[in-house]
């Protein structure tokens, strides 16, 4: 190995990485080309090895000659870095920028749930009628959820309302108890406690009751509970109120059925049914024999009036519960009342 032979090698390496260095467009393509010349065993390294061959005269030529050579490619490297940063800031510079003169990007807007718009809809056809709206608590006593409604402790008629219980002792020894309420109709005691007569009320809420789920039926779900008390009040009243309450919400075309039904804390009392939109009143897996029940009603029980403090020889009144998820799946077509709450956003942005 000669002077001239290491410096024509530098030489040749300068000429290659000038011309690699301009082909390098990219992070990527730099670090290989730091690596394959400034790298630790990249080429100026190597020939950078072989100075200890030459005599000490021939080692100040070929050194001097290394030494720019480094130079002159770690500048190239770091004009290329500097470069390769302008292109990158350039870039986002124009990736990002705004045009002010554009128009605004539309929002998306939330909407109200398909039960939440049916239990509106209810209480404004009812406030129409001369109606108050209120609302209760869903963890509820006992008292007010059965004793106060004619259902005693032990009373057969509690297994009509598969009951959620909380778990919770009294310390006070009339070891009262605690439950999810099974419907609205607490809040008809809580009302008339702190009422006199006229009342009318409508109170929606949700409620809770351990049972199975199917097309018709969830553990939980709303209700929009009615009452009307004053002297004078007649079964006509009920159903004349229910009748209008029907054609406000289905029109006048939709068919209402009231049957006969028990409920502890109205007497008589009966369900008021609407005609099946799938079937039209056919019968089909949603009705099963072309009706759907959407409430029961009936003329406040007089135990229930006698609890409050009410004469019921003064005074009469009626009583309503209606399940809005019903109501919603006979307005909209909707035949599986475990839809409203499978959170699926296809289904609820129908509404």
């Amino acid at each position: 190995m000669t002077t001239h032979t290491l410096v024509d090698q530098l030489s040749q390496t300068t000429r290659d990485a000038q011309a690699q260095m301009a082909a390098a467009h990219d992070a990527q393509a730099l670090e290989a080309w730091r690596v394959e010349f400034l790298g630790r065993r990249g080429r100026l390294s190597q020939l950078m090895q072989q100075l200890g061959a030459l005599s000490p005269e021939e080692r100040r030529t070929a050194g001097a000659e290394a030494n720019r050579v480094k130079a002159l490619l770690e500048g190239l490297l770091a004009q290329g870095q500097r470069a390769l940063s302008e292109r990158d800031a350039a870039g986002k510079l124009t990736s990002d920028r705004i045009d002010v003169t554009l128009p605004g990007r539309p929002v998306a807007l939330g909407r109200l749930h398909p039960v939440t718009q049916t239990v509106r809809e209810i209480c404004a056809a009812f406030a129409g009628m001369g109606f108050d709206i209120a609302e209760g608590p869903e963890v509820e006593w006992e008292r007010y959820n059965f004793d106060s409604l004619n259902i005693p402790r032990d009373h057969p008629a509690r297994d009509m309302w598969d009951t959620l219980w909380i778990d919770w002792t009294d310390p006070t020894p009339q070891g009262r108890r605690m439950l999810l309420r099974t419907h609205t109709s607490p809040m008809q005691a809580r009302i008339m406690e702190q009422a006199k007569p006229p009342v009318r009320v409508i109170v929606p809420g949700k409620v809770f009751r351990h049972e199975a789920t199917d097309a018709r039926h969830e553990w939980h779900f709303y209700q929009v509970e009615g009452l009307a008390v004053d002297t004078g009040i007649t079964f006509a009243d009920l159903k004349g109120t229910l009748y209008e309450f029907a054609r406000r919400i289905f029109g006048p075309d939709r068919r209402v059925r009231f049957r006969c039904d028990y409920f502890p804390f109205v007497e008589p009392g009966v369900d008021m049914s609407i005609d099946c939109f799938l079937c039209k009143g056919q019968g089909c897996r949603l009705c099963g024999d072309g009706w759907i029940e959407i409430m029961g009603a009936g003329m406040v029980h007089p135990n229930v009036l006698k609890g409050v403090g009410y004469d019921p020889e003064v005074y009469t009144g009626f009583a309503f519960g209606m399940g809005p998820e019903r109501i919603a799946m006979l307005k909209h077509g909707i035949d599986d009342i475990r839809h409203f709450y499978a959170n699926d956003v296809r289904f609820l942005r129908q509404f």
